[in-house]
């Protein structure tokens, strides 16, 4: 089953995608052309975890950590797939980051890794976009480099009772068609049920909450004009292209 929410002629509705076509609640179909996709879910929280794939460690330059590296992405920079991500002013090197997103499906929390599959509702695309100029050695990843407005593609849907084992799919980023990483949830240093036992030790996780698992090596630098188009084995193709950040001129202080 894959679930969606999406907006069409003025009303937001949740629904299903089958068959190349849209259905929403009441079993009405809409072309997925001519509505806007928003994000699967509603999360309270979205928890993103650093350097989780050693080979993207590696061409950062950075040690992987002992225990699993989190930080939250805000609720606002998330976005549906199709919208556009906005590239902000003065940024030197934005890149996007492919990572298989958890889905939770109840409220929970101190879930053992064992039970951990009985919490997760199922699993969707996350693009955990960057600019790595602001990422610095004292404090990472810093909100700024992760957390603006458009930096959270989601989507397009949320895959339910499908995926038999997250940790047997492809990852994949192309820019314009280019294909530019690629990798496998099978080279995860710390698995999904580790991160849901550690992650709810900490904190209560509720329904739609996010866990965004980490990416593999292969980041490259977008611009304004290009296209992403991030794709994982079994769930789908999540695209999104870069625009340039249109500052009024009182921001600027002109």
């Amino acid at each position: 089953m894959r679930r969606v929410r999406f907006a069409a002629e003025g009303t937001i509705h949740a629904g299903t995608f089958s068959d190349g076509v849209l259905h929403d609640g009441g079993g009405r179909a809409h072309d997925p052309a001519s509505v806007v996709w928003l994000p699967p879910v509603l999360p309270t929280k979205v928890v993103g975890l650093a350097l989780n794939f050693a080979d993207h460690a590696d061409e950062l330059g950075i040690r992987t950590p002992e225990e699993p590296a989190l930080f939250f992405k805000p609720l606002s920079s998330l976005i549906g797939h199709r919208a556009p991500v906005v590239y902000p002013a003065g940024a030197e090197y934005m890149h996007y980051e492919v990572e298989l997103a958890v889905v939770i499906g109840r409220t929970c929390r101190r879930v053992r890794a064992g039970r951990a599959y009985d919490v997760i509702r199922g699993y969707t695309i996350a693009n955990d976009l960057t600019v790595r100029d602001f990422v610095k050695n004292f404090y990472r990843p810093p909100v700024r480099a992760k957390g603006y407005d458009t930096f959270g593609p989601v989507g397009p849907w949320v895959v339910e009772g499908e995926i038999a084992d997250p940790h047997a799919l492809g990852l994949r980023a192309y820019v314009n068609g280019e294909l530019r990483q690629e990798g496998t949830t099978a080279h995860l240093i710390h698995r999904v049920p580790e991160l849901v036992e550690f992650i709810s030790a900490i904190m209560t996780l509720e329904p739609d909450d996010l866990i965004l698992t980490g990416t593999p090596k292969g980041i490259s630098h977008v611009h304004p004009g290009d296209l992403m188009r991030l794709e994982i084995d079994g769930i789908g193709a999540l695209e999104n292209p870069v625009v340039a950040d249109q500052v009024p001129p009182a921001a600027r202080g002109g």
